[in-house]
């Protein structure tokens, strides 16, 4: 028994502040049953809030958990760090960012591991020689070009690439779509399926793990692609990614049929798609436009620093990071997109700056509507050190 005319009991309110309530001997007896029923000094406090022994809370990419009342977080470096988003918008880097929801909770590793997914170019594809167009002179290339203008519905918008590490399948369906059409003077119009080439290129099965563009535009040369249509993204990547739906054989005479009908049984035609073996551009950037402005888009390989994935408008450069992107993400960081067009506008402290236009796979909420300017002619993040092209073999199953 205690002892006083008075006791001092701290009472647990739900707003998790403890509060002092004086009581007279009679009114109170603390003793065993006391320690027993006063278990709430155990656990952790957070934003005003008491949660109990084992409570998990996540912020960003980090998990924390309440243990001998403490918090104890996990260290990742996060994808998503909101001072570096703030610094570009309050600095003059002629960009805006912003914090994308797909991208809140990811580890960098992640970011680079799930959303990019090129492999670095193969010795074979980096000496390749290059070509160089004669037409036109540089003196006719326009200040500002987009292929959707000259070629309007013969190009192809961004698709959406979610966490399948595949940029490799969707740049390269896409940059062949769209030269088919153009060199078929819109014969052929349809988007070319990248899952078809995620899920059938099977050397390596690497699919949704990354993968080579020189091994897809091998496939596009030997077995061809459907329609997007035929053949559209599956919706779990994890459990159907590599299971091939759909192939095709030759007749004999240079033409290739699908042998099965078109996994999205609302689309009949399961026409075969190919192209001629890839080419590479020169790294002039002249040399780019004039490829672009005569012959339709083409692939382009980058190298992506965290910042980018923050990317909403303005003429792309890397300009901060959060310092920690060791050499263990060196080989993640390889990104392949399409180059569409080129302009010059007002950029970073009220120069003018000129800029690539480039189809993103990370769907249309992300850039804008999909796509981002960069930079044109200083190399930006290796964007014009590795240019990649073909023609379509514009025969087919349906031809006479």
């Amino acid at each position: 028994m205690w002892t006083g005319y008075k006791i001092l009991v701290f009472s647990y309110l739900t707003t998790g502040i403890y509060t002092e309530t004086h009581l007279s001997q009679r009114e109170v007896d603390p003793g065993p049953q006391f320690a027993r029923n006063h278990t709430i000094f155990e656990g952790c406090s957070r934003d005003g809030r008491h949660y109990a022994e084992g409570s998990v809370f996540k912020e960003n990419c980090n998990s924390c958990t309440c243990s001998g009342q403490q918090w104890k977080c996990s260290q990742n470096v996060c994808l998503v760090h909101p001072e570096l988003i703030d610094r570009i918008n309050k600095g003059d880097f002629g960009w805006t960012a912003q914090n994308y929801s797909q991208f809140w909770g990811m580890t960098l590793e992640e970011g680079f591991r799930f959303r990019l997914g090129t492999l670095p170019p193969s010795p074979m594809l980096l000496s390749m020689n290059e070509m160089t167009a004669s037409f036109p002179p540089r003196a006719d290339l326009p200040e500002v070009f987009i292929a959707s203008y000259k070629w309007p519905g013969w190009t192809h918008g961004p698709l959406d690439q979610k966490n399948c590490a595949a940029s490799w399948a969707f740049s390269t369906a896409s940059v062949a779509a769209d030269r088919i059409a153009i060199q078929s003077n819109g014969r052929y119009t349809a988007n070319l399926s990248p899952q078809n080439l995620i899920s059938c290129c099977a050397k390596n099965r690497h699919g949704c793990n990354s993968g080579s563009i020189d091994r897809a535009w091998w496939f596009l040369r030997k077995r061809g692609l459907v329609s997007h249509s035929c053949y559209p993204l599956f919706k779990d990547h994890n459990t159907t990614n590599n299971i091939c739906a759909m192939a095709s054989r030759s007749d004999g005479r240079g033409k290739r049929h699908a042998t099965k009908p078109c996994p999205n049984s609302f689309e009949k035609s399961n026409r075969i798609y190919q192209c001629s073996p890839p080419y590479r551009i020169s790294s002039n950037e002249t040399e780019i436009m004039r490829e672009i402005i005569q012959n339709g888009p083409v692939q382009a390989i980058m190298q992506v620093h965290d910042d980018f994935f923050y990317y909403k408008s303005g003429i792309y450069r890397h300009v901060v990071s959060t310092g920690e992107e060791p050499e263990k993400y060196r080989k993640l960081r390889t990104h392949a997109v399409k180059l569409t067009g080129w302009g010059k506008l007002r950029g970073a402290q009220g120069k003018k700056e000129k800029f690539w236009i480039a189809a993103n796979s990370w769907g249309k909420s992300w850039g804008e509507n999909g796509y981002f300017r960069i930079l044109r002619g200083v190399n930006e993040s290796d964007i014009e050190k590795l240019i990649i092209a073909a023609w379509g073999q514009l025969t087919g199953s349906d031809d006479p």
